[in-house]
């Protein structure tokens, strides 16, 4: 159930070892482009997998789910106002697949959720089907993926797999052990759903140290790309590079799942979530003032290139983008004399992309906010005002 950035690849996966597997998308073009054998995102490997599993009968997609034996509930799962967590897409998900769910089947959800969503949603399916209690096991395995890698991790990554009680932890086992290759460990539900919280709230916080270093070493005139080298030099020091924030469907989002619920007990987590949103504005402002600067030195206004839209590097995807953000910022005031940069997405419905070495050629101001590869061949140009918040030159 969902076939995004997630849950197309483990479809594709699972039917290449030999299970049928039906993959449900909302999204009619979704279901129609898969069941062509093309795919409609980025990964490499993917669409050479989707074909082939397509082809040859183990995979096909519809916007309707069918009677089967697991279901593994793959959704977004974004947050509301005030960043509270919002499962309703779970939820809606769990609803679907309710009068198809029989004795024996195996029901897993995948989404990153708040704790205790496992339990809910054990609760929703045995208060409208009292008879499955007992007799279906329910469990909860968040993946661990980096987008680019996904093929690789999905198989080889250890898995964390809570069941709400025994006998479902081992179904689930079962079922993961016949594509996982790393090790799966055993737990409960609500530990299971806190883990993947806690892995991403860890990092979070370990990027807005990096960044918060950044933010001093700016006013300190230092160059927190040497510092931190330097600083890792030391055997046990291991800091991350900065960025213009933190994006995506996992960081930017997760640390949220458990500062709304445990918002006295999580004060490390919940300030590294501000300080990483505040160096997207901190960025956006540092454009806005390199603007101004140049145009009172110059007697016109700049030409400038914001380099990249996707919320990490060399990937398409655009979700919690702080590059977006710091692109959307900048550009409220006017829409003329900038160039967008994103060279691993081939149109966008808001902004009109530039090839990003004829932006880099032709711009007075060059903002880098991603570190895509394609930026590393450029050369630095001392006649250009460049605003290196991604450390593609160090400077």
């Amino acid at each position: 159930m969902g076939l995004g950035y997630i849950g197309l690849p483990t479809a594709a996966i699972s039917a290449s070892i030999g299970h049928k597997v039906l993959g449900v998308d909302i999204n009619p073009k979704v279901a129609e482009t898969i069941n062509k054998g093309e795919i409609h995102i980025i990964e490499p490997g993917l669409g050479n997998l989707v074909k082939q599993v397509v082809e040859n009968g183990s995979l096909r997609a519809s916007t309707l789910p069918e009677i089967s034996d697991v279901y593994l509930i793959v959704v977004p799962t974004p947050f509301k106002g005030n960043y509270e967590p919002d499962i309703s897409f779970v939820e809606s998900a769990t609803n679907a697949v309710l009068p198809l769910l029989k004795a024996g089947d195996l029901y897993i959800i995948e989404s990153t959720s708040p704790v205790g969503t496992t339990n809910k949603m054990a609760e929703l399916i045995f208060g409208k089907r009292p008879e499955l209690e007992g007799n279906i096991s329910i469990a909860y395995c968040p993946e661990r993926v980096l987008p680019g890698n996904v093929l690789h991790e999905l198989i080889h990554n250890d898995r964390v797999i809570g069941g709400i009680d025994a006998q479902s932890t081992q179904k689930a086992q079962e079922f993961y052990s016949t594509f996982v290759e790393g090790k799966l460990h055993p737990t409960n539900a609500r530990t299971a759903e806190m883990c993947k919280l806690t892995e991403n709230s860890s990092r979070d916080v370990q990027i807005a140290f990096a960044n918060e270093l950044s933010l001093i070493c700016d006013k300190a005139n230092i160059n927190v790309w040497e510092l931190i080298d330097l600083a890792n030099k030391h055997p046990r020091v291991n800091i991350l590079q900065p960025g213009s924030g933190v994006g995506g469907h996992c960081i930017a989002v997760d640390p949220y799942f458990i500062t709304a619920e445990f918002p006295r007990e999580s004060q490390i987590i919940g300030k590294a979530r501000e300080i990483n949103n505040y160096k997207s504005f901190w960025c956006a402002e540092k454009i806005r003032t390199s603007m101004l600067e140049f145009e009172l030195k110059h007697g016109r206004k700049p030409l400038v290139a914001l380099m990249g839209l996707a919320f990490k590097p060399n990937i398409d995807d655009l979700r919690e983008s702080p590059a977006k953000y710091i692109a959307q910022k900048v550009m409220q005031s006017a829409q003329d004399g900038f160039m967008v940069v994103e060279p691993n997405i081939e149109e966008h419905s808001i902004f009109r992309l530039t090839k990003y070495d004829e932006a880099f050629e032709k711009a007075d101001i060059v903002a880098f906010l991603v570190a895509h590869n394609e930026f590393k061949n450029l050369t630095y140009n001392t006649n250009k005002v460049i605003l290196d918040f991604a450390g593609i030159f160090k400077k």
